[in-house]
């Protein structure tokens, strides 16, 4: 296994309304200048904020599975299919695009929220029908192991499911603890720290340390356990993990 560490300024960035929603994307579209293009069926990864209200008309989307995480504040959603919908912090938004809608999006308050796409087989997502879910905060479980927080966005039990193959989890490291996470072979782990520092380290080799703003990929082709250890405060850090290759064909981006 090897841990690869993105740092801030080889990330995409990009934004909305004039400026007023400002996004880092560890993982962005074509030209927007992002060093990591996809992770296996992990298309896309931005991490959004807004000081004040905003807005992003009504556009479409097809195939994709989309997640919008609120982290603070919310989030407002309307549909061709007819939804309306406002999610609060620690709530979630899946969009399963299928066939294709359109949607809009609006900020009425300062707000912190991360959107990722994952691609699916998408010659047999665009045969099925659009579909619009949503869940609250208290919907997923939340565990503590040996003082770590760990909420299960999707895997495991969680409510949410999608047919892309992965795993999302947000957790809460404090300062001093060891949270360990065991990946299985031919999977890719990607960490994007939103508060504190660390360091990741694989099978008990020499840590790597990453920054807050910091994207952390781990690849593994035999499996083990990545170890992520919080520095000189609190960490807060979303994981993702994903199939290194799929059976199926992945959408081009640079077409």
């Amino acid at each position: 296994m090897e841990v690869k560490i993105i740092q801030p300024q080889d990330q995409a960035n990009g934004e909305f309304d004039g400026g007023k929603i400002k996004e880092q994307k560890p993982i962005g579209f074509s030209g927007e200048g992002s060093l990591i293009n996809r992770l296996g069926p992990l298309f896309y990864w931005a991490w959004g904020n807004s000081q004040g209200p905003a807005e992003i008309g009504l556009h479409p989307h097809q195939g994709f599975e989309i997640i919008t995480y609120v982290i603070e504040g919310k989030a407002y959603h309307r549909d061709t299919l007819g939804t309306e919908s406002v999610v609060d912090a620690g709530g979630t938004q899946l969009m399963q695009t299928g066939s294709g809608v359109y949607h809009a999006e609006a900020l009425k308050e300062p707000t912190e929220a991360l959107q990722i796409w994952f691609e699916p087989h998408l010659s047999q997502a665009v045969k099925r029908a659009p579909i619009y879910l949503q869940y609250d905060s208290n919907e997923f479980s939340l565990t503590d192991k040996d003082g770590v927080t760990i909420k299960t966005i999707l895997g495991n039990d969680s409510p949410m499911k999608i047919v892309t193959d992965a795993g999302m989890w947000d957790i809460r490291i404090p300062n001093g603890t060891v949270y360990t996470h065991s990946l299985a072979p031919n999977r890719t782990l990607a960490g994007l720290a939103i508060r504190g520092d660390g360091a990741f380290s694989l099978d008990m080799n020499e840590p790597t340390r990453f920054a807050h703003k910091d994207f952390v990929i781990v690849q593994s082709e035999q499996g083990g356990e990545a170890a992520i250890q919080a520095f000189d405060k609190d960490i807060r850090i979303f994981l993702i993990e994903v199939p290194t290759e799929v059976d199926y064909p992945l959408y081009n981006k640079r077409k």
